[in-house]
């Protein structure tokens, strides 16, 4: 997959979207981005961030409908240690309900010295590190720019940083007992040339096995490289497989679905929680911040079973403190989710645990309250304020 993915807020989609790997349910519960590949479009893909209550119901679902789940993925729209509490949180859920189910976090492995330890306590099972290339002067050809922390370094520094990290992180996940895979891209003309070297250091880290993808052009890129050949890249893995045992990936840019495909990741009407709520000025935009609404617009079925606007209620004001948004959830205890133009990260996190999915939209209140019921076009409902 392309590695510069903008981190999102809980987003409705807009039919794009990376296809996950069969039987592996990947979680994108890390909001914070902290690189770009030059050869990706500068947008980055379209990734959601989800909370972790909403992360576990998203495995319950798939479980429910007789889905294949292999194990989870975490990882995106950022980056699982750049910010590691909402990972490490959806992980521990995870362990709770899910206690033999393989866990995996991908990352660039920046902050893995200081985390590996919580990982493991956790009950992270596997990390696949993305490295694709142990010479700074080569990852400075890759990336576009690395973040270490949140101050901006010049691409020279941050390449040197990362090259550090990387490797104190890959040990520290040895001593953690992780099962390391290092995940790579073979870019032509870049980095070809790097593989055995990059083989030899990551198996005296500790890593235990490698997965080669193949570049792949990706539409809106400024930079394109021509793909690699089948040849070039058996070669390669070919090499690879005699220092660590090693595999040839899929393309790195996955191919996008459309809009169906994207509305099933999103959350959906339970028995108990048939409803949407809806924070809007107009009552015909999904325009305000969370914090702003003075009400909420209950959207759900009639008797009959039309999706309409049923009713308004009052929202709670700045005045109740740090109770606010208990209070809240309190208010909506049959919605299974919430939409609203943006949303602070605490509020999110607490309706989360209530079971409410905070979904941040600018698009009209009757196309996103559609999506969520599964495209169905509403006939016959007058508009309510």
């Amino acid at each position: 997959m392309g590695r510069n993915e903008q981190a999102g807020a809980g987003k409705l989609p807009d039919c794009k979207h990376t296809a996950p790997n069969p039987g592996i349910v990947q979680l994108t519960v890390a909001p914070r981005v902290n690189h770009r590949i030059r050869f990706s479009p500068l947008n980055g893909k379209n990734q959601s961030l989800i909370m972790p209550q909403a992360a576990v119901e998203k495995i319950r679902e798939l479980e429910q409908v007789g889905s294949r789940i292999d194990g989870v993925l975490i990882y995106g729209p950022g980056d699982p240690l750049a910010e590691i509490e909402l990972p490490l949180e959806t992980v521990r859920l995870i362990r709770q309900q899910y206690p033999d189910l393989p866990i995996s976090i991908r990352t660039l492995g920046i902050g893995g010295l200081q985390h590996a330890d919580k990982l493991g306590k956790a009950g992270v099972t596997e990390v696949e590190v993305l490295v694709d290339a142990v010479e700074p002067a080569v990852m400075e050809k890759i990336y576009a720019w690395v973040r270490p922390g949140f101050k901006t370094l010049k691409l020279s520094e941050a390449t040197a940083t990362l090259a550090r990290e990387q490797s104190h992180a890959i040990q520290a996940f040895q001593d953690a007992g992780l099962k390391i895979r290092i995940v790579s891209t073979l870019y032509p003309m870049v980095n070809d040339d790097q593989f055995e070297l990059l083989a030899k250091k990551m198996a005296e880290l500790g890593a235990d096995e490698m997965v080669l993808h193949p570049y792949a052009p990706e539409i809106e890129a400024d930079i394109s490289l021509p793909e690699p050949s089948p040849e070039l890249m058996a070669t390669v893995v070919g090499k690879i497989a005699n220092i660590l045992p090693a595999i040839e990936g899929r393309p790195a840019v996955i191919e996008t679905a459309g809009c169906n495909e994207a509305a099933n990741n999103l959350p959906k009407p339970k028995e108990d929680r048939p409803n949407i709520a809806v924070v809007s000025s107009n009552g015909m935009e999904v325009d305000l911040h969370l914090g702003q609404a003075p009400q909420l617009l209950i959207y759900g079925p009639r008797e009959d079973g039309l999706k309409c606007l049923l009713e308004c209620r009052p929202a709670p004001q700045p005045g109740e403190g740090k109770e606010r948004w208990d209070i809240l959830a309190g208010t909506i205890p049959d919605c299974f989710a919430l939409l609203a133009a943006s949303a602070g990260d605490r509020p999110r996190r607490i309706l989360d645990r209530h079971g409410i999915n905070v979904l941040i939209t600018h698009d009209n209140i009757e196309g996103s309250v559609d999506l969520l019921y599964g495209g169905e076009r509403k006939k016959g409902c007058g508009k309510k304020a």
